[in-house]
Formats: structure tokens, sequence, C-alpha cells
């Protein structure tokens, strides 16, 4: 059964090589297993959401492209995961000239809005996952969520960049979406044998508080297979430390203790 408020996250953080993408597979998958109808919007031109939640990006007909530049409706976009109850919107590399090409259209901070709005309430999650960057399509996902999950590597300069996703995300909720709000801080790439991890995970503690959720992701193998599996590491291994994480992580996401 889906919820009368449906919860959209975009989950940003554009420094790359966080396990952004990862996040978004492992979290929604685990989400879905609890039970809940999810939806993933991939927004990365590599499409590698799509991939890792077993989607043939290279067959695809249509694509997040087709409905960002083309106003194809969403609904006839979503395909089924291999996850039950999990549902992807794909992207390729179609969208790689995508922020070019929005400039000059009417509406190009809300596009992706405007078609969220039209399948949000068949969902209980939708989650979008944005490209490593903070141009038009990670605005557009800004605009069309509630929340802003990031996720944050255990490693160093790892709050390198958060200040200006912050004022961005300032900057939406100011001109575009006042219902925007950082909800949820993820700890990922944790190594338990340096301090160094535990120092970053007790800096970003600090700085945000109750938003970090106490379960933080462990460097591990089985996360880095999954995607040639093209299958979520819950999937795959669901008895393995980095799926158990996940799975506690999302726990933590339902529960509303972010």
């Amino acid at each position: 059964m889906t919820s009368p408020t449906p919860r959209v996250l975009a989950v940003a953080n554009q420094k790359g090589g966080v396990g952004k993408t990862t996040a978004v597979v492992n979290l929604s998958a685990s989400i879905a297993l609890l039970g809940h109808r999810v939806l993933v919007i991939d927004l990365d031109p590599q499409g590698n959401a799509s991939t890792g939640l077993g989607i043939n990006i290279r067959e695809l007909e249509r694509s997040v492209y087709d409905v960002l530049l083309q106003e194809a409706p969403i609904e006839d976009v979503v395909q089924s995961s291999v996850v039950k109850g999990l549902f992807v919107v794909p992207a390729n590399l179609d969208l790689a000239g995508a922020e070019i090409e929005l400039v000059p259209m009417m509406g190009r901070e809300t596009r992706l809005r405007k078609a969220v709005d039209r399948v949000a309430a068949d969902y209980d999650y939708v989650f979008i996952d944005c490209p490593p960057s903070l141009g038009l399509l990670t605005v557009n996902a800004l605009s069309a969520a509630q929340e802003v999950l990031v996720p944050v590597q255990c490693e160093y300069y790892a709050l390198e960049g958060l200040a200006q996703l912050l004022r961005n995300i300032e900057l939406v909720n100011s001109n575009l979406n006042p219902k925007l709000h950082v909800s949820t801080i993820l700890c990922q790439m944790y190594d338990s044998r340096t301090r160094l991890s535990a120092d970053v995970v007790s800096e970003v503690r600090e700085h945000f508080g109750d938003k970090v959720l106490r379960s933080v992701i462990p460097r591990n193998v089985k996360i880095a297979e999954s995607p040639s599996h093209g299958q979520p590491a819950v999937v795959l291994e669901p008895g393995g430390a980095g799926a158990k994480a996940y799975i506690a992580a999302a726990q933590e996401v339902v529960n509303g203790r972010a």
C-alpha cells in the first residue's frame, strides 16, 4: 500500500567517488524489500543506477531524457527492476547533452518536478540519483524532491564541497522549492582499521547532528562487485557486512530516525 505522502529524496553530492549511486541502489532495494513501493529516477548520464538494478541501458526505447526534453509521460518510461516493488526511470548517454539543451526551455528547472508529481502518489518512496555536479539536472532533482540525502565518504576532504552543495540547496529552497531540506547524511566507505574513518564520522556528526544515520557503510568487496552482476549488494549477498549496513540504514530512513 502506498503512503498518502510519498517521500521524494534527491541523493546528491557533487564530489565524485562518494558512493552516491551505490547508496541509491542499495537503499532503494532495501526499502523495497521491507515491503514498500519504490521508484528510482536515474539522472546521471552514466546510467549506473539503472544498470545496478538490472536495466540494460543499451536497449532503451525511452529514458529520463525523453521525460525531461520531450515531455514524454514518465509512467511510460518506468521499468521493473530485479527487486520486487522497485521500479526505475532509467538513464543513458542521451542525457549527456541535456544540461545544454535545457537552457533555452521554459520551466527548465522544474520539468522533472512536473513529471514526478504525476506518479509520486503511486509510490511510497522516490529516490533521484543526481549527477556529480550542480548543474540543471541536479537543480531539477532538488526542485522535485522534499528531502536531500547526502552520502559522505569516510576519507580526507569528506566535507569538501559540501558548503557549496548546502548553499545551492538553500537557493533552491528560497526560489523554487520551499519544502526542500537536508534530511539525511550517510557515512560510507568506513574502514575500521584506520583512525581516519572514525575521525571523519565524528566530524560529520559534529557538523550535522542527528541528521547523520547511526548506520555506517563499511568498505566491502561485495558492494564493489554487485554492479557487475546487475544486482544490489543487498540482493547479491544479503548476509554480508555491507548489505546488513545498508538494510539497517534503510530501516532508519523508513523510521524517520535520520
